[in-house]
Protein backbone atom coordinates (compact mmCIF):
# COMPACT_ATOMS: atom_id res chain seq x y z
CA UNK A 1 0.00 0.00 0.00
CA UNK A 2 3.01 2.23 0.93
CA UNK A 3 4.50 1.31 -2.50
CA UNK A 4 1.20 2.64 -4.14
CA UNK A 5 0.99 5.55 -2.52
CA UNK A 6 4.54 6.77 -3.40
CA UNK A 7 3.69 5.88 -6.86
CA UNK A 8 0.66 7.62 -7.20
CA UNK A 9 2.62 10.60 -4.94
CA UNK A 10 5.22 10.47 -7.44
CA UNK A 11 2.89 10.60 -10.53
CA UNK A 12 1.13 13.67 -9.31
CA UNK A 13 4.48 15.55 -8.42
CA UNK A 14 5.74 14.69 -12.78
CA UNK A 15 2.55 15.66 -13.85
CA UNK A 16 2.50 19.15 -12.15
CA UNK A 17 6.29 19.06 -13.50
CA UNK A 18 5.57 18.75 -17.13
CA UNK A 19 3.27 21.44 -16.79
CA UNK A 20 4.84 23.77 -15.20
CA UNK A 21 8.04 23.20 -17.93
CA UNK A 22 5.46 23.57 -20.35
CA UNK A 23 3.75 26.51 -19.10
CA UNK A 24 7.81 27.99 -19.00
CA UNK A 25 7.70 27.18 -22.83
CA UNK A 26 4.52 28.28 -23.81
CA UNK A 27 5.33 31.45 -22.52
CA UNK A 28 8.57 31.91 -23.39
CA UNK A 29 9.16 31.18 -27.17
CA UNK A 30 6.45 32.72 -29.81
CA UNK A 31 3.83 30.93 -29.80
CA UNK A 32 0.37 32.88 -31.45
CA UNK A 33 -2.34 30.17 -30.60
CA UNK A 34 -0.99 30.59 -26.86
CA UNK A 35 -1.03 34.23 -27.04
CA UNK A 36 -4.37 34.63 -28.88
CA UNK A 37 -6.30 31.83 -26.67
CA UNK A 38 -5.31 33.82 -23.42
CA UNK A 39 -5.81 37.36 -25.38
CA UNK A 40 -9.43 36.14 -26.36
CA UNK A 41 -9.84 34.61 -22.63
CA UNK A 42 -9.02 38.42 -21.19
CA UNK A 43 -11.07 39.87 -23.56
CA UNK A 44 -14.15 38.47 -23.79
CA UNK A 45 -14.29 38.22 -19.67
CA UNK A 46 -13.50 42.10 -18.98
CA UNK A 47 -16.11 42.83 -21.90
CA UNK A 48 -18.58 40.96 -20.29
CA UNK A 49 -17.51 42.24 -16.82
CA UNK A 50 -18.04 46.07 -18.29
CA UNK A 51 -21.60 45.27 -19.73
CA UNK A 52 -22.77 43.24 -16.04
CA UNK A 53 -21.27 46.65 -14.10
CA UNK A 54 -22.91 49.16 -16.01
CA UNK A 55 -26.07 47.58 -16.23
CA UNK A 56 -26.02 46.25 -12.48
CA UNK A 57 -24.28 49.06 -10.40
CA UNK A 58 -27.99 51.04 -11.20
CA UNK A 59 -29.95 48.15 -9.64
CA UNK A 60 -28.04 47.91 -6.67
CA UNK A 61 -28.44 51.67 -6.13
CA UNK A 62 -31.70 51.59 -6.38
CA UNK A 63 -32.15 48.57 -4.54
CA UNK A 64 -29.75 49.67 -1.52
CA UNK A 65 -31.84 53.51 -1.69
CA UNK A 66 -35.56 52.81 -2.37
CA UNK A 67 -37.79 50.95 -0.10
CA UNK A 68 -40.72 49.05 -2.69
CA UNK A 69 -43.28 46.13 -2.77
CA UNK A 70 -41.22 42.46 -3.79
CA UNK A 71 -38.19 44.21 -2.67
CA UNK A 72 -36.90 41.05 -0.84
CA UNK A 73 -38.48 38.95 -3.32
CA UNK A 74 -35.78 40.45 -6.03
CA UNK A 75 -32.73 40.49 -3.44
CA UNK A 76 -33.61 36.83 -2.96
CA UNK A 77 -33.47 35.82 -7.02
CA UNK A 78 -30.08 37.35 -7.37
CA UNK A 79 -28.51 36.06 -3.98
CA UNK A 80 -30.18 32.42 -5.27
CA UNK A 81 -28.93 33.34 -8.91
CA UNK A 82 -24.64 33.59 -7.73
CA UNK A 83 -24.92 28.98 -8.16
CA UNK A 84 -26.83 29.40 -11.14
CA UNK A 85 -25.04 26.77 -13.20
CA UNK A 86 -22.85 27.88 -16.12
CA UNK A 87 -24.34 25.53 -18.50
CA UNK A 88 -28.13 26.15 -17.78
CA UNK A 89 -26.87 29.64 -18.90
CA UNK A 90 -25.08 28.52 -21.79
CA UNK A 91 -28.16 26.41 -22.49
CA UNK A 92 -30.51 29.32 -22.38
CA UNK A 93 -28.23 31.87 -24.55
CA UNK A 94 -27.92 29.57 -27.03
CA UNK A 95 -31.52 29.11 -27.64
CA UNK A 96 -31.95 32.80 -27.82
CA UNK A 97 -29.01 33.11 -30.07
CA UNK A 98 -29.75 30.35 -32.22
CA UNK A 99 -30.83 30.54 -35.83
CA UNK A 100 -34.78 29.97 -34.27
CA UNK A 101 -34.35 32.31 -31.56
CA UNK A 102 -36.07 35.60 -31.05
CA UNK A 103 -32.18 37.07 -31.45
CA UNK A 104 -31.11 34.82 -33.72
CA UNK A 105 -30.92 37.20 -36.67
CA UNK A 106 -27.97 38.54 -34.92
CA UNK A 107 -25.81 35.82 -36.24
CA UNK A 108 -24.23 36.05 -32.64
CA UNK A 109 -23.50 32.18 -32.24
CA UNK A 110 -20.70 30.73 -31.80
CA UNK A 111 -18.64 33.93 -31.79
CA UNK A 112 -16.42 36.15 -28.90
CA UNK A 113 -19.84 38.56 -28.97
CA UNK A 114 -22.36 35.56 -27.76
CA UNK A 115 -19.88 34.10 -25.15
CA UNK A 116 -19.73 37.88 -23.70
CA UNK A 117 -23.75 37.76 -23.80
CA UNK A 118 -23.19 34.64 -21.68
CA UNK A 119 -20.86 35.86 -18.98
CA UNK A 120 -22.47 38.87 -18.74
CA UNK A 121 -25.80 36.93 -17.36
CA UNK A 122 -23.41 34.91 -15.34
CA UNK A 123 -21.57 37.87 -13.90
CA UNK A 124 -24.71 40.22 -13.51
CA UNK A 125 -26.06 38.61 -10.31
CA UNK A 126 -22.95 38.85 -8.43
CA UNK A 127 -22.40 42.41 -9.45
CA UNK A 128 -25.90 42.81 -7.64
CA UNK A 129 -25.64 40.75 -4.65
CA UNK A 130 -22.34 41.79 -3.83
CA UNK A 131 -22.12 45.12 -4.54
CA UNK A 132 -25.53 45.54 -2.77
CA UNK A 133 -23.99 44.19 -0.28
CA UNK A 134 -21.21 46.65 0.28
CA UNK A 135 -23.62 49.50 0.26
CA UNK A 136 -25.56 48.09 2.63
CA UNK A 137 -22.76 47.75 5.08
CA UNK A 138 -22.51 51.39 4.82
CA UNK A 139 -22.77 53.59 7.87
CA UNK A 140 -26.52 54.84 7.97
CA UNK A 141 -25.47 58.28 8.14
CA UNK A 142 -23.82 58.62 5.06
CA UNK A 143 -26.76 59.78 2.87
CA UNK A 144 -28.42 62.59 5.82
CA UNK A 145 -25.30 63.62 6.08
CA UNK A 146 -24.49 64.45 2.27
CA UNK A 147 -28.43 65.84 1.94
CA UNK A 148 -27.36 67.95 4.83
CA UNK A 149 -24.74 69.55 3.00
CA UNK A 150 -26.44 70.30 0.04
CA UNK A 151 -25.53 67.31 -2.28
CA UNK A 152 -28.09 66.80 -5.38
CA UNK A 153 -29.40 63.73 -6.17
CA UNK A 154 -26.00 62.91 -8.34
CA UNK A 155 -23.88 63.79 -5.77
CA UNK A 156 -26.01 62.04 -3.17
CA UNK A 157 -25.42 58.90 -5.09
CA UNK A 158 -21.77 59.21 -6.42
CA UNK A 159 -21.29 59.52 -2.41
CA UNK A 160 -22.32 56.29 -2.26
CA UNK A 161 -20.32 54.79 -4.80
CA UNK A 162 -17.55 56.64 -3.75
CA UNK A 163 -17.78 55.48 0.16
CA UNK A 164 -18.67 51.52 -1.24
CA UNK A 165 -16.05 51.59 -3.76
CA UNK A 166 -13.79 49.33 -2.02
CA UNK A 167 -16.76 46.51 -1.36
CA UNK A 168 -17.62 47.48 -4.98
CA UNK A 169 -14.69 46.39 -6.44
CA UNK A 170 -14.41 43.23 -4.64
CA UNK A 171 -17.96 42.48 -6.14
CA UNK A 172 -16.69 43.10 -9.72
CA UNK A 173 -13.27 40.97 -9.08
CA UNK A 174 -15.30 38.09 -7.83
CA UNK A 175 -17.48 38.60 -10.91
CA UNK A 176 -14.30 38.24 -12.95
CA UNK A 177 -12.93 35.43 -11.68
CA UNK A 178 -15.73 33.45 -11.50
CA UNK A 179 -16.26 34.04 -15.74
CA UNK A 180 -12.87 33.74 -16.37
CA UNK A 181 -12.65 30.20 -15.23
CA UNK A 182 -15.73 29.08 -16.24
CA UNK A 183 -16.08 26.67 -19.24
CA UNK A 184 -19.61 25.11 -20.03
CA UNK A 185 -21.73 28.78 -21.04
CA UNK A 186 -18.48 29.19 -23.17
CA UNK A 187 -18.39 25.97 -24.80
CA UNK A 188 -22.00 25.84 -25.65
CA UNK A 189 -22.43 28.94 -26.90
CA UNK A 190 -19.09 30.16 -28.36
CA UNK A 191 -17.95 26.50 -30.15
CA UNK A 192 -14.69 26.28 -28.92
CA UNK A 193 -13.34 27.16 -32.46
CA UNK A 194 -9.69 28.22 -33.25
CA UNK A 195 -8.69 31.32 -33.99
CA UNK A 196 -12.31 32.59 -33.21
CA UNK A 197 -13.69 31.71 -29.47
CA UNK A 198 -11.07 29.45 -27.83
CA UNK A 199 -10.61 30.45 -24.33
CA UNK A 200 -8.01 29.15 -21.77
CA UNK A 201 -11.02 27.15 -20.31
CA UNK A 202 -12.21 25.32 -23.56
CA UNK A 203 -8.59 24.67 -24.73
CA UNK A 204 -7.80 23.33 -21.28
CA UNK A 205 -11.18 20.85 -21.93
CA UNK A 206 -9.76 20.02 -25.59
CA UNK A 207 -6.39 19.18 -24.72
CA UNK A 208 -7.59 17.01 -21.75
CA UNK A 209 -9.84 14.77 -24.09
CA UNK A 210 -6.88 14.63 -26.44
CA UNK A 211 -4.94 13.35 -23.62
CA UNK A 212 -2.64 16.35 -23.56
CA UNK A 213 -2.11 16.65 -20.11
CA UNK A 214 0.91 18.90 -19.66
CA UNK A 215 -0.47 21.25 -22.27
CA UNK A 216 -3.53 20.96 -20.21
CA UNK A 217 -2.10 21.66 -16.61
CA UNK A 218 0.28 24.51 -18.49
CA UNK A 219 -2.70 26.90 -19.78
CA UNK A 220 -4.35 26.21 -16.32
CA UNK A 221 -1.05 27.57 -14.74
CA UNK A 222 -1.71 30.09 -17.89
CA UNK A 223 -4.75 30.97 -16.33
CA UNK A 224 -4.02 30.65 -12.98
CA UNK A 225 -1.13 33.64 -13.61
CA UNK A 226 -3.61 35.48 -15.27
CA UNK A 227 -6.35 35.52 -12.10
CA UNK A 228 -3.76 36.36 -9.85
CA UNK A 229 -2.36 39.36 -11.71
CA UNK A 230 -5.85 40.39 -11.32
CA UNK A 231 -6.44 39.75 -7.70
CA UNK A 232 -3.23 41.35 -6.98
CA UNK A 233 -3.68 44.74 -8.91
CA UNK A 234 -7.14 44.71 -6.62
CA UNK A 235 -4.85 44.00 -3.66
CA UNK A 236 -2.67 47.00 -4.46
CA UNK A 237 -5.42 49.35 -5.38
CA UNK A 238 -6.78 48.41 -1.53
CA UNK A 239 -3.79 48.31 0.08
CA UNK A 240 -4.69 51.35 2.34
CA UNK A 241 -7.23 49.40 3.86
CA UNK A 242 -5.57 47.27 6.45
CA UNK A 243 -7.67 44.39 7.93
CA UNK A 244 -6.94 44.31 11.80
CA UNK A 245 -6.18 41.11 13.35
CA UNK A 246 -8.58 39.74 16.23
CA UNK A 247 -6.84 39.96 19.23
Amino acid sequence: MSRRRTGAAEFFVEFIWQGLVEAVKLLLRPEPAVYFIAWTSMYVSLTALAVAAVAGLPLVLLLATRRFPGRRLVILGFNTALSLPTVVVGLVVYGVLSRQGPLGFLGMLFTPGAMIVAQAVLAFPIVVALGLSALSGLDARVRPTARSLGASRSQETWTLIKEARWGLLAAFSTAFGRILTEVGAAIMVGGNIAGSTRTLTTAITLETARGNFALGVALGIILLAAALAVNLAVTLLTGRRHVQPVV
